[in-house]
C-alpha cells in the first residue's frame, strides 16, 4: 500500500473526483444514514416475516404451462386427486384378525384432518363391509355362490392396490381433501398421518407424489434455516481468524441481515413467495455480503496503518467503489441468467437473488461508514499469520508465472479440450427420488412400495365422455383399458396397474347381472365413491387409472406416457395425460439444456460489464478465460465420471460465473493501478498478488465455506449445486492467479496509460486533507 506522503500534488483548481465526494459525503451523514438504515429495517422487519414458502406442485410450473393447466382441469372435473399410502407387512393379511386391525388401523387415519373420510381404501372395507350390503338383496340360493366370486374379483383387482403380490402385504389409501377446502395446512395432515404409521405395529410405510412433494419442501425450509445459520457462523469464525477483532465479524453480518430483511419485504410487497430453491435467499446472500465487505475490510486496513480512520476510510472508499459497483452487478447479470430457464422455481430463484444483490448497492453505503467508524477506533493491526502463510503462497505464485507462462497456457488448453469432451458426456439424474439420500425416509418406503405394491406413481389418461353412457362407449373404454395394459417402452417396463370403469363393472359376476347396466347400479351400491372418481357427467370426462414404477429415469418415464397417449389417441383422439407422476417426469427433463442457455446469457452479460467497467472489449474477452475454464472443469469431470447431474446443476454455470468474474474485476482493477503509474507488467503481477490477489483468496475462503455448508443438505439438488459452485470457486481463484496474469502479457502498452481505474496518483494530498470532515 502507497504511503499518504507519496500522493502527487495536482493543480489545486482541478475538479475532485466524484468518488472522493461521494466519501466525504457519507463520512459527513453517516450516523444519519445508519439511523435511516435502522428504521427502514424495522419498518420492512414484519413484512419479511410474512413471506411463505409456496409449496404447492403449481410453484414449479407457469400459470400458462398446458401440463399444469391439464392437471387443474382433471383435478376440477374428478375432485381433489391426490393420494397418500399407507402399507406395511405382516403374514396372513387377509385372515379376519388381519383385517380387523387393518380396518381399525384405517379407522385411525381416516380420522385425521384433511383426509376425505369416505374416500379411504382398505382391504377390510372392500373385502366385508362393501359386499355385505349388495349380498343381503339376492336370493339366500346364491348367496355363497356370489360372495366367493365377488371376494375372488376383489382380491384380483386389489393386487398392487390394496394388497401386495405374495399376500403378506397390505396398504391404505388416503384421498386428501383439496387444500382450499381442508380444515388444517397440508403440513399437519402428513406429521399426523406419519405418526400414526410410526406408532402401527409393525411400523408403516408413507408415500406417494404428495409426499414426495412435501418431502422436498420439508428439507428445502429445515435446510433454509440450517444452512443460513452454518453459513453465517462459518462466516463468523472464518472473519474472525483472519481479522481478528470484532468490529469485522458484526459489520457484515449486520449488512446481510438488513439486506435480507429489505428482500423479503419487497417481495412480500410483490406477491411473490419463497420457492423449492428459493431457500438458498438467506445462505447466498450471506456468503455474497460477506465476501464483498472482504474486500473493503482488507483495503480499509491496509490505509488505516499510515492513516486516520476518517481518511482511511476516504481513500478505501475511492479506490473500492468502481469495483465493488462491478462486482455487484455481475453476480446479479449471473443471476438474471437464470431467468432463461424452463423451471418456473429457478426463474423465481433468479429474481430474488437479483434483488437481494442488487439491494447490497443500498444498504452498504448506508451501513459501511457508520459501522467503520463508530465508536473507538483499533489500533491498526498487522499481517497475522495466516495472512502471512498465503502472501507467501501468492509471492511464489507471481514467480511461477513469470518464468512459465506457455507451458501455463498448454496445459489450460488440454483441460480445456478434456473438459469439452466430458461436458457432452453428461446425462441427466430424472429419477425423481434420487433428489433425497438414500437413507432417508421417503426414499426407504418408495422402494418398499415398488417392490412390495408395483410402485408409488398414481397418474392417469383422460378423455371426452358423453353425458349419459352408451353400451358403445363402454366398449372402447373396455378396450382402450386391455390395450393399456399391454403397453410397453423399449426396455419392457410397462404399468403396474390400470383402473378403469370397465374394472369396476367386471367386480360383479355373471351370478349376479350380466348386462353392464344392471352391473352399474350394483357397483354404485357396491363401491359408491368408484364411478365418481373416474367418470363425471357434468364435466363430461372420462379417465382410466395408472399406476407404474417411480424410481425409474424421466426418459424411461416419458416414453411410457408416450405410449400411452399414442394408445389411447387411436381410441379417444383428444385424450391427454395428466397427474403429479406426469409433472415430475416433465420437471426436470430440460436440465442440461437450461443449463447451456443461461451459461451463455451468463457470459454475454459478463462481457458486457466487463466492457462497460474498463472500456475495452479484449479485456472483458480476456477475463472471462479464466473464469469459464473451472466450470468446464467442473462439468467435464461430471461428465467423465459418470455422475448424473439434477435440478441443481442448471444454476452453477450462471451463479459461478458472476461470482468468480469479481475476483477479475478486482485483480484488474490493482493491476490496472499500477500499469498506468508506470510500473512494468512483472511489477504489476508482484504488487497485485501482495495486495489486491490477498483480500481475493480471503474473499474466495469464505465464498468457499458458505458454499461448502449446502453440500450437508438432506436435497440432493442442494448438495450437488454447493458441491459445484465450491469446487468452481476454488478453479475460478487459481485461474485469476495463475492463468489471467499469463494473458495480460497481451494487453498493449498504450491501453494501460489511458485505463479507466482510479489511483491513489489521482487525488492530490490537498483534496484528501479536505475530504476528511
Amino acid at each position: 500500500m502507497p504511503e499518504p506522503d507519496v500522493i502527487s500534488d495536482s493543480p489545486p483548481e482541478r475538479a475532485r473526483p466524484f468518488q472522493l465526494r461521494t466519501a466525504e459525503w457519507l463520512v459527513r451523514w453517516r450516523i444519519p444514514l445508519l439511523l435511516l438504515s435502522v428504521a427502514i429495517t424495522g419498518v420492512a422487519l414484519p413484512l419479511s416475516l410474512k413471506v411463505d414458502l409456496d409449496q404447492s406442485i403449481e410453484s414449479f410450473f407457469a400459470p400458462t404451462d398446458p401440463l399444469l393447466q391439464g392437471y387443474q382441469e382433471s383435478r376440477a372435473a374428478f375432485g381433489g386427486d391426490e393420494f397418500v399410502l399407507v402399507a406395511y407387512e405382516k403374514e396372513d393379511i387377509s385372515s379376519p384378525n388381519s383385517l380387523k386391525e387393518i380396518a381399525e388401523f384405517s379407522k385411525e387415519l381416516s380420522e385425521i384432518q384433511g383426509i376425505s373420510r369416505e374416500s379411504t381404501q382398505d382391504l377390510a372395507s372392500t373385502l366385508t363391509a362393501s359386499t355385505a350390503s349388495v349380498l343381503n338383496v339376492l336370493p339366500r340360493l346364491i348367496r355363497p355362490s356370489a360372495r366367493r366370486a365377488i371376494r375372488e374379483r376383489l382380491i384380483e383387482f386389489s393386487e398392487h392396490l390394496l394388497i401386495g403380490g405374495d399376500d403378506n402385504v397390505t396398504a391404505i389409501i388416503l384421498r386428501l381433501i383439496p387444500e382450499k377446502d381442508s380444515p388444517v395446512d397440508r403440513k399437519q395432515t402428513y406429521r399426523e398421518i406419519r405418526k400414526l404409521a410410526a406408532d402401527h405395529d409393525p411400523p408403516a410405510f408413507v408415500a406417494g407424489e404428495p409426499i414426495q412433494v412435501n418431502e422436498m419442501f420439508r428439507y428445502v425450509e429445515r435446510d433454509g434455516r440450517v444452512l443460513g445459520l452454518a453459513s453465517t457462523t462459518l462466516m463468523v469464525l472464518a472473519i474472525l481468524i483472519m481479522f481478528r477483532r470484532i468490529r469485522w465479524v458484526i459489520l457484515p453480518i449486520v449488512i446481510v441481515q438488513m439486506t435480507l430483511i429489505w428482500t423479503k419485504a419487497i417481495l412480500y410487497l410483490l406477491g411473490m413467495q419463497l420457492s423449492m430453491v428459493s431457500s438458498m435467499l438467506t445462505s447466498l446472500l450471506t456468503i455474497i455480503g460477506v465476501a464483498t465487505v472482504v474486500h473493503v475490510i482488507v483495503l480499509f486496513r491496509d490505509w488505516r496503518r499510515d492513516a486516520e480512520p476518517e481518511k482511511a476510510f476516504c481513500m478505501t472508499w475511492f479506490l473500492a467503489a468502481s469495483p465493488v459497483f462491478w462486482v455487484t452487478i455481475t453476480t446479479v447479470v449471473g443471476f438474471a441468467a437464470l431467468l432463461t430457464s424452463e423451471i418456473t422455481p429457478i426463474r423465481s430463484f433468479a429474481w430474488m437473488m437479483s434483488i437481494g444483490t442488487t439491494l447490497l448497492l443500498v444498504t452498504f453505503p448506508m451501513v459501511l461508514p457508520g459501522g467503520v467508524l463508530l465508536g473507538k477506533q483499533e489500533a491498526p493491526t498487522q499481517f497475522s499469520k495466516f495472512e502471512q502463510r498465503i502472501a507467501g503462497l501468492l509471492d511464489g505464485t507471481t514467480t511461477f508465472t513469470n518464468a512459465h507462462p506457455w507451458p501455463t497456457m498448454i496445459v489450460t488448453g488440454v483441460i480445456c479440450v478434456v473438459a469439452i469432451l466430458g461436458c457432452l458426456k453428461q446425462r441427466v439424474e430424472t429419477d425423481f427420488s434420487k433428489n433425497f439420500r438414500p437413507g432417508s425416509e421417503i426414499v426407504q418406503s418408495i422402494r418398499f412400495f415398488e417392490s412390495k405394491l408395483g410402485g408409488v406413481g398414481s397418474w392417469e389418461v383422460n378423455f371426452k365422455a358423453p353425458r349419459e353412457l352408451t353400451t358403445e362407449f363402454i366398449g372402447k373404454v373396455r378396450q382402450l383399458t386391455d390395450d393399456l395394459r399391454n403397453v410397453a417402452t423399449a426396455d419392457g417396463t410397462k404399468l403396474t396397474k390400470v383402473i378403469s370403469i370397465t374394472d369396476g363393472l367386471d367386480l360383479i359376476p355373471p351370478i349376479i347381472a350380466d348386462d353392464w347396466i344392471v352391473k352399474r347400479s350394483w357397483l354404485n351400491d357396491l363401491q359408491p365413491e368408484f364411478e365418481p372418481s373416474l367418470y363425471s357427467a357434468e364435466h363430461e370426462r372420462m379417465r382410466i387409472v395408472l399406476r407404474a414404477q417411480e424410481q425409474q429415469p424421466a426418459e424411461r418415464k416419458l416414453e411410457l406416457i408416450s405410449k400411452v397417449e399414442q394408445a389411447a389417441g387411436n381410441a379417444f383422439p383428444e385424450a391427454r395425460t395428466t397427474g403429479l407422476y406426469v409433472l415430475l417426469a416433465n420437471l426436470i427433463s430440460s436440465v442440461l439444456g437450461d443449463q447451456l442457455t443461461s451459461a451463455f446469457w451468463a457470459c454475454v452479460g459478463m462481457v458486457a460489464c466487463i466492457w462497460l467497467a474498463f472500456r475495452s472489449f479484449r479485456i472483458a474477452m480476456l477475463s472471462l478465460v479464466p473464469n469459464v475454464l473451472p466450470i468446464l472443469f467442473v462439468c467435464g469431470f461430471v461428465g467423465w465420471m459418470d455422475i448424473p447431474v439434477n435440478i441443481g446443476v442448471a444454476m452453477v454455470a450462471s451463479v459461478s460465473l458472476g461470482l468468480t468474474i469479481d475476483a477479475s474485476i478486482m485483480y484488474l482493477t490493482e493491476y490496472l493501478r499500477i500499469r498506468k503509474t508506470g510500473g512494468t507488467h512483472d511489477m504489476a503481477i508482484h504488487e497485485t498478488h501482495g495486495g489486491a490477489a490477498l483480500a481475493l483468496v480471503l474473499a474466495s475462503i469464505a465464498l468457499i465455506a458458505g458454499f461448502a455448508v449446502l453440500t450437508v443438505s438432506e436435497f440432493i439438488p442442494l448438495a450437488f449445486f454447493g458441491a459445484m459452485v465450491s469446487v468452481a470457486m476454488i478453479g475460478g481463484l487459481l485461474g485469476n492467479l495463475v492463468l489471467l496474469p499469463v494473458m495480460l502479457r497481451w494487453l498493449p502498452a498504450d491501453f494501460m496509460k489511458k485505463a479507466p481505474v482510479e489511483t491513489v496518483d489521482d487525488v492530490t494530498t490537498a483534496e484528501l486533507e479536505n475530504s476528511t470532515p
